[in-house]
């Protein structure tokens, strides 16, 4: 992928030639995909397409058979099951996540319980949240050491619809920041949205032209 700009882009992410089997079943067979600063991009594909699975690469807690990603800055990972302790409090997975990053406060932890609205829930054991709430932690923890790009898996499932609209406005800011966000998902909403989307199928990743009328990227 090329920039229409004449200054020259450094990508945040980069997929090069991404291949990975499981057993006698191949799910990625060469994907490529540049993601670069404040970029807003959807790889969409069916159920089984192999989403997960790239993002797992990309995130780096899956191996590709081939192929390489190239990190530049820090990596926000939100998965699409939330991987959180039940016995312990909202709180108390901030100040783990915090201390794991070692990070100075909790401020950016509270500024997001306040953005996602669930601040009410800061004493309440991650295992007797709903869905929804126990995505906007998922979500939250991801976020909490302020990534320069942020891996989301189906991150619309349990939001209500003021909570999917403030998903959005935080999208949004982090782009205004220059921060890249890229979205696994089999259906898109709101394609303007976005400034590249790639369709993942047959184990290869082929890009649409951008829907955003600002947007300066082409596939």
């Amino acid at each position: 992928m090329e920039s229409g700009s004449s200054r020259p882009h450094t990508a945040l992410l980069e997929a090069r030639g991404i291949h990975k089997s499981f057993g006698r079943h191949t799910v990625l067979r060469g994907a490529d995909l540049r993601v670069d600063p404040g970029q807003l991009v959807a790889v969409v594909g069916e159920n089984g397409a192999g989403k997960s699975t790239l993002l797992k690469i990309l995130a780096g807690t899956l191996a590709p058979d081939d192929g390489e990603t190239v990190l530049s800055g820090r990596l926000g990972y939100c998965p699409q099951d939330p991987v959180l302790n039940a016995s312990l409090t909202v709180e108390q997975h901030l100040r783990y996540f915090a201390a794991a990053h070692r990070l100075p406060d909790l401020n950016r932890g509270r500024e997001l319980l306040q953005l996602l609205n669930y601040e009410q829930y800061a004493a309440a054991p991650a295992g007797e949240l709903s869905g929804g709430t126990r995505q906007k932690l998922n979500l939250t923890l991801a976020l909490l050491h302020d990534p320069d790009v942020l891996l989301l898996d189906e991150p619309y499932q349990g939001f209500d619809w003021e909570t999917y609209l403030r998903f959005w406005d935080l999208v949004e800011d982090l782009r205004g920041h220059g921060k890249a966000v890229v979205i696994i998902t089999h259906l898109v909403f709101e394609q303007e949205r976005f400034d590249l989307l790639a369709d993942l199928a047959d184990g290869l990743l082929t890009p649409r032209a951008a829907s955003r009328e600002d947007n300066h990227v082409s596939a």
